[in-house]
């Protein structure tokens, strides 16, 4: 069976955090959202509206020997970080920046179709293809129930957000909505003037 076309589940952004026990919460990292496909050991890096993206070559072709798979599509964001592990979003935009891959979900591997599955375990078995000592890749983790417990600390840290999800959703809407939501840091400092940013770097 060939990888069949996909696109990346939207977020739906709501006003306040909130905790739930059949929920997850993640950091939401800043960068630029992005489906990574893996096949026969080459990789394509495609943006949320369906754009083969032809930057980035370095993280390209070293996603496929971070993979313990022969094919994969991953969710992610393409980001650059700091010592800290936060995002660097106008960083991202310079050339000699060095990107790497935030993957938080897995949509498809070796010929099997995950969207169905639940979203616990589609993270679980995006745990065990990614080798002990990735270059360009990063797992994204997520804490159970506490939502306004990560969000006050995302904010207190000037970060960017956090995503909310059922812990046994499937990767497709349901009644006509998305699943997931995001929660953004109203203060977020790299915020400012980003519309600007982005259309030089375009």
């Amino acid at each position: 069976m060939s990888i069949p076309r996909v696109s990346a589940l939207e977020l739906r952004e709501i006003r306040a955090a909130f905790d739930h026990p059949e929920w997850i919460f993640e950091v939401k990292f800043d960068g630029f959202r992005c489906l990574a496909q893996i096949e026969q050991g080459a990789c394509k890096l495609i943006s949320r509206k369906a754009i083969t993206y032809k930057r980035f070559e370095d993280l390209r072709d070293a996603l496929p020997t971070d993979v313990k798979c022969d094919e994969v599509v991953l969710d992610g964001e393409i980001v650059v970080l700091d010592s800290a592990g936060k995002s660097l979003f106008y960083e991202l935009m310079r050339t000699g920046a060095k990107p790497v891959f935030a993957a938080f979900d897995m949509l498809w591997l070796n010929g099997q179709d995950l969207r169905s599955a639940p979203l616990l375990e589609r993270k679980r078995r995006l745990h065990r293809i990614v080798r002990g000592n990735p270059r360009r890749i990063l797992r994204v983790d997520h804490i159970k129930q506490h939502g306004k417990a990560l969000f006050a600390e995302i904010c207190r840290q000037d970060m960017e957000g956090i995503v909310a999800k059922p812990a046994i959703s499937p990767y497709k809407t349901i009644r006509g909505k998305s699943p997931w939501m995001k929660i953004k840091n109203p203060d977020y400092s790299q915020a400012e003037g980003r519309g600007e940013a982005f259309n030089r770097w375009r």
